[in-house]
């Protein structure tokens, strides 16, 4: 996983401040990339951010009629 190991060395190369800049910092990279560009395979090749949205657009379905 090459991403990760750029992530990784991202986050070794910088100097922060304190540990609430780090949190925010690790946090971008992690909701920019995981979730809006990295394709995952369990989910059909999309990103997440893209499948969720296609799931949320589906009609439910219903597995039962007993209540």
């Amino acid at each position: 996983m090459m991403e990760r190991s750029s992530e990784l060395e991202r986050v070794w190369r910088r100097d922060y401040a304190n540990h609430t800049e780090a949190i925010c910092d690790i946090t971008e990279c992690i909701v920019g990339f995981y979730n809006n560009k990295r394709l995952h395979s369990k989910l059909g090749n999309l990103p997440p951010t893209v499948y969720e949205r296609a799931m949320a657009s589906k009609s439910p379905i219903e597995v039962s009629g007993i209540s």
